[in-house]
C-alpha cells in the first residue's frame, strides 16, 4: 500500500499540478494516494481533475481523492504539504494598501514589514490548528510548508507543537542557477554553502570546481545587462560581499537602502525582473488579476488535453518525500530551529539552512558563524519576527506595534507616532481574522 499524501491548500492549482508530477516521477512514491482539501469546494474540483489527469497520462498506480473536510484529509497521512492564504487576497490587500497611505511602498508583502506582520498573525493561529490535527489523526506525519510568512509560521509551529516540520522555499536552488549562469558554470560544476534566515540567505560559499567564484561574479556584475537583472540583490553583494538569496523584490523591503524615497526607488527598483521591485504592491496586483481570470486559465488547459511535461522538475518537496521514504539522500535548505547551527544568531529561531533527509528525518548541518554584516542584517529581521510570533500567540496588540516599529523600512519612512497610527488602522481592518487579540487597543 503506497504512502498517503496530503495536500492542505490544494487549491493553489499550478503547485499542486507540478509537485504531484514530481513526487510521481519517483518508484518508491508511484503508487501513493494523494488526498486534496481546500475550502474552496469549486477550486479542490479542479484540482482534483487535475491531478488524476496526470495519474492517467502517466498511468501511475497512484489514487486521488478530494475533501473539504481537514480532519478526514489528515487521517493516517504520512507527509502533509501546506499552501494556504489566510483571509484571502481581499483581505491581504489592506495590508499593502494602508502601508502605502503612510509612505510605505511594499512591493510583495507576505513575509516581513507590516504586511508580513499582519498576515502572519492570521495565519499562525490557522497554522496551530492544523498541527493540532496533525498531532491527534497523524502524529508520525511530516508537515512541510511553503505558505507565507515562512519563518514566522515555522518559528510559531516548532516553539508550540510538537510535530515534525520544515519549510521550504524556491529561493536558494533558483538563485544558486542564476548565478551560475551569469559565470557561465554549468549547475554540476557549482558548490555552496548558502545560511541565514529565509529570503536572507547568504552564500557564505560560492564556488566553481571547488574555487572562490565570487571573482568570477564581480566581474560578470560588470556587464550593465547583468547588474540590471537584480540591481538590489547587486548592490547587496557589492557592498556586503555576499550574495543573498530570493529576489530583489523581496529584499528591496528588509531593509532600509531602497525604498524609503521615490528616487532610490526610481534609481534601484524601476529596472526589475521577475518580481518587478519599482511597483508599489505588485504581486497584490497580479493576485488581484488571477482571481478574475483562475477560472478561464483551468478551463482552456482542460479543454486543450490537460498538457502537462511528466518529466521531474525542482519542487525540494519531492524529492524530501523520496528520502524519507529510503530513496537517495537529498540535502536541501529548509527552515529550523537554531539548535547551534549558526553560532551568531539566537538560539532557538528559525533559521534557513542545509538539511539532510534521509530515513532518520531531517538533519541540519551545522553552519558555524555568519560574517557579522550577514548576521546583523538578519539579528535584526529576527527580533521583528520574534516580537511578532509572540504577540501572535499571546494577543498582545502593543507587540505588533512595537515589530513594526523596529521594521528596518517602515523606522526609515515614519516616526513612532505614525507608525502607531498606521498599524491601528491595520488592526480595525483585520479585525475580524484576529480571534486571538481580546483587545487591540494599543
Amino acid at each position: 500500500m503506497g504512502m498517503k499524501i496530503t495536500f492542505i491548500g490544494a487549491g493553489s492549482l499550478e503547485f499542486t499540478r507540478k509537485l504531484v508530477r514530481d513526487i510521481l516521477t519517483f518508484p518508491l512514491l508511484k503508487d501513493a494516494t494523494f488526498v486534496l482539501m481546500d475550502i474552496d469546494k469549486e477550486r479542490l474540483e479542479f484540482a482534483g481533475k487535475a491531478v488524476q489527469a496526470i495519474i492517467d497520462k502517466g498511468q501511475y498506480p497512484a489514487g486521488v481523492r478530494t475533501t473539504l473536510d481537514r480532519k478526514k484529509a489528515l487521517k493516517g497521512a504520512d507527509v502533509v504539504l501546506c499552501t494556504i492564504l489566510a483571509g484571502g487576497v481581499q483581505v491581504w490587500r489592506h495590508d499593502i494598501e494602508i502601508p502605502g497611505e503612510y509612505g510605505i511602498d511594499i512591493n510583495i508583502g507576505d513575509t516581513r514589514g507590516p504586511a508580513g506582520i499582519f498576515r502572519a498573525l492570521r495565519t499562525i493561529p490557522v497554522m496551530l490548528s492544523i498541527c493540532r490535527d496533525i498531532e491527534r489523526y497523524c502524529p508520525e506525519a511530516v508537515l512541510l510548508n511553503y505558505t507565507n510568512p515562512m519563518s514566522m509560521l515555522c518559528r510559531a509551529m516548532q516553539k508550540r507543537t510538537s510535530i515534525r516540520v520544515t519549510g521550504l522555499c524556491h529561493s536558494v536552488q533558483e538563485t544558486a542557477g542564476m548565478l551560475a549562469g551569469w559565470i557561465k558554470a554549468s549547475p554540476d560544476r557549482v558548490t555552496y554553502l548558502c545560511a541565514g534566515i529565509n529570503h536572507q540567505a547568504w552564500y557564505v560559499e560560492y564556488k566553481k570546481d571547488g574555487k572562490d567564484a565570487y571573482p568570477l561574479l564581480r566581474r560578470a556584475l560588470k556587464k550593465k545587462t547583468i547588474y540590471k537583472k537584480e540591481i538590489v540583490r547587486n548592490e547587496m553583494f557589492l557592498h556586503l560581499g555576499y550574495y543573498v538569496s530570493e529576489s530583489s523584490g523581496h529584499n528591496s523591503e528588509y531593509n532600509w537602502w531602497f525604498r524609503k524615497r521615490p528616487d532610490l526607488i526610481k534609481k534601484y527598483c524601476l529596472p526589475g525582473t521577475g518580481w518587478n521591485p519599482g511597483k508599489h504592491g505588485y504581486i497584490l496586483k497580479e493576485y488581484l488579476k488571477r482571481e478574475k481570470t483562475w477560472k478561464k486559465e483551468v478551463k482552456k488547459w482542460f479543454e486543450e488535453g490537460a498538457p502537462i511535461p511528466l518529466k521531474r522538475g525542482n519542487e525540494y518537496a519531492a524529492y524530501i518525500i523520496n528520502a524519507l521514504q529510503g530513496g537517495e539522500v537529498f540535502e536541501f535548505n529548509g527552515n529550523v530551529p537554531n539548535t547551534g547551527i549558526i553560532d551568531n544568531l539566537p538560539s532557538g529561531v528559525c533559521v534557513e539552512v542545509p538539511v539532510v533527509a534521509n530515513k532518520r528525518g531531517f538533519n541540519p548541518l551545522h553552519v558555524g558563524t555568519l560574517p557579522p554584516q550577514c548576521a546583523a542584517l538578519n539579528s535584526i529581521n529576527i527580533a521583528v519576527e520574534e516580537m511578532a510570533v509572540e504577540a501572535a500567540l499571546t494577543g498582545n496588540p502593543g507587540l505588533v506595534f512595537q515589530a513594526i516599529a523596529y521594521d528596518p523600512l517602515t523606522a526609515a519612512v515614519l516616526s513612532l507616532a505614525e507608525i502607531k497610527k498606521m498599524v491601528k488602522k491595520m488592526f480595525r481592518k483585520n479585525r475580524n481574522y484576529l480571534p486571538q487579540f481580546k483587545s487591540i487597543e494599543i
